[in-house]
């Protein structure tokens, strides 16, 4: 069957929480006297990268970093339908054993990885992935592995892009008309194309100056230049960028700094 191009296709609405906007350190960073860790502003307070995803009656969670409990709490979820990773890193893989509470609750855990994943949670992870002499309070996930092709959750459509996060390939993921992209240095051409007719883009920035694995602001815009997303939000922001109300303002319009806890709703 042919399949429908996005730019005449129908879509649902989608809502997503952006659980934490902050880099592999977080902020504030452990012991920084920089003039934005030291912020009272709840905006320049950013937890390690995540999202959640809401579409029909389905919750799914976008990686499983070292804040999963805490952004769970705070946004009080009490069940979710599948976890997608984007990568291996540990500030977005390292909570993997809060899954429990909602193992424990529902069973088995859908959780969806690349194969190179899947093989670095294995040796991370063991005593969740062993199947010998398992612990019994131990959540249980059943894996998928998808390469680069869409593939349904529970009835929806999630596509896969691949990217490059300068030394490993990293995935974000389109669901509906909203994409979700984190730790990208660049995206081939043939990858932006499943980037088009966006309501919502989420997207890495970290910061002015260059950066060899993540987009710096100049190659963020360039890049929401040429897919031309009716709104972009960026995410994965380092204190060095500066504070929150003062970047915001410098920005072009449809253009914002997300936060954490912010709710996005497409349409």
């Amino acid at each position: 069957m042919k399949k429908t191009p996005y730019f005449y296709k129908t879509f649902m609405e989608v809502t997503i929480t952006i659980l934490g906007t902050g880099t592999s350190q977080g902020i504030p960073v452990i012991g920084s006297s920089h003039p934005v860790c030291l912020s009272d502003d709840p905006k320049d307070k950013r937890l390690r990268v995540s999202a959640m995803v809401e579409v029909m009656d389905k919750r799914f969670i976008i990686d499983c970093g070292p804040d999963f409990r805490q952004q769970m709490l705070s946004n009080k979820v009490s069940s979710i339908d599948a976890v997608l990773f984007t990568h291996e890193h540990a500030d977005h893989t390292a909570g993997l054993d809060d899954l429990r509470p909602f193992y424990f609750r529902q069973g088995d855990l859908q959780c969806y990885m690349t194969s190179r994943v899947h093989r670095a949670l294995q040796e991370r992870f063991n005593y969740i992935f062993t199947t010998k002499d398992k612990y019994p309070g131990v959540a249980t996930l059943e894996v998928h592995e998808f390469q680069n092709d869409s593939f349904q959750v529970d009835g929806i459509n999630v596509t896969p892009v691949l990217a490059d996060h300068g030394y490993i390939p990293v995935h974000g993921f389109r669901i509906e008309n909203v994409a979700y992209m984190t730790d990208v240095k660049t995206i081939a051409q043939g990858e932006k194309k499943k980037l088009k007719n966006l309501d919502v883009l989420i997207l890495n920035m970290l910061r002015e100056e260059p950066h060899p694995t993540h987009l710096n602001l100049e190659e963020a815009l360039e890049l929401v230049r040429e897919l031309q997303p009716k709104r972009t939000y960026f995410t994965h922001i380092s204190h060095y960028l500066g504070f929150h109300e003062e970047v915001q303002q410098q920005l072009p319009e449809n253009v914002f700094l997300a936060y954490d806890n912010l709710k996005i709703t497409s349409n």
